[in-house]
């Protein structure tokens, strides 16, 4: 367990230095597309302090597939679950997302769809190595008879 802990640690923190690159993106998206000219102080320290927590806990968060005793729809659950509540938190906090049902269900629509599909990708690149990998040891296998 401390291991496991340790090592969310020590993703978190890789990962940490991203949140205010992300930020940067955000706020520029945000200039030009909604013409902010202006941020408060207040603003820009919350952004740069909300996407550094959530690039932490968005890079520590992989090491729940390390978890052996978890099976791995669990671990995807939890890992989906810790995401939608770090990043609805985040935007809310900010001021990126409305507060109120509509915006909240349109916001789970997209997180969803989105984690959905990133799973999709994974799952097909990982099943097609395994094709080739299991294909090369029939092969050697073969050459062994």
């Amino acid at each position: 367990m401390k291991g496991t802990v340790l090592d969310f640690i020590r993703r978190g923190l890789i990962a940490c230095g991203f949140g205010p690159l992300v930020l940067v993106a955000v706020y520029l998206i945000a200039q030009d597309r909604a013409g902010i000219q202006t941020l408060t102080v207040r603003e820009v320290c919350l952004g740069i302090l909300s996407l550094t927590a959530l690039a932490f806990l968005a890079g520590g968060m992989n090491v729940i597939y390390e978890v052996e005793r978890l099976p791995l729809m669990g671990a995807i659950a939890i890992h989906g679950g810790v995401l939608y509540g770090g990043y609805l938190a985040t935007y809310l906090l900010n001021g990126w997302l409305a507060w109120g049902a509509t915006p909240i269900l349109v916001f789970s629509g997209i997180f969803v769809l989105g984690y959905v599909v990133v799973w999709a990708i994974i799952y097909s690149i990982t099943r097609r190595d395994t094709e080739q990998l299991n294909q090369m040891l029939r092969e050697k296998q073969q050459e062994n008879i």
